[in-house]
């Protein structure tokens, strides 16, 4: 019997990533964001390598420049680039322990915040300094919850 599609799970949670995205926060905490929508990328190349992918990346960085109101293509390249490295890794980072993961989805993260303060330096359209890349730090640190909400998420609706 062939099993159902499910797409509508993972778009759910891109849905609820770009929710948390969007949330207003007072000015200290700005810098601790988290990547939720690099996050939950990671996750689902690590889980669905064969459904999401580098093109899943590019236009989910699509929906990001829109909602940030960014150069077009500026989130694309950089959650591509999340994408690619993710899948480039993907069978070896599955069977890290979580701790391992955790380190795997900081440094991807912050790869992809430097790639973007570069650019939103590099082209004077906002100014951001050094702590713009606190949010690699949270991400890795909320890592291993988002994991294992998604994994439980994804095994209950039977994603394939």
């Amino acid at each position: 019997m062939d099993k159902p599609n499910r797409l509508w799970v993972i778009v759910l949670s891109f849905g609820v990533a770009f929710t948390l995205t969007a949330v207003p926060l007072p000015a200290w905490a700005l810098a601790w964001r988290p990547a939720w929508i690099a996050m939950v990328l990671v996750y689902w190349c690590l889980a669905l390598p064969e459904r999401v992918g580098v093109l899943s990346g590019w236009a989910i960085g699509l929906l990001l420049d829109v909602l940030h109101g960014s150069i077009l293509g500026q989130h694309a390249f950089g959650l591509a680039f999340v994408a690619y490295v993710s899948l480039q890794y993907h069978q070896r980072v599955r069977v890290y322990p979580l701790l391992q993961q955790a380190v795997f989805v900081g440094t991807v993260t912050l790869a992809y915040l430097l790639m973007m303060l570069w650019i939103y330096n590099l082209l004077g359209s906002v100014r951001y300094g050094l702590s713009y890349l606190f949010g690699a730090l949270t991400t890795a640190l909320l890592w291993p919850w988002i994991y294992v909400v998604l994994r439980d998420i994804r095994r209950r609706a039977r994603v394939a």
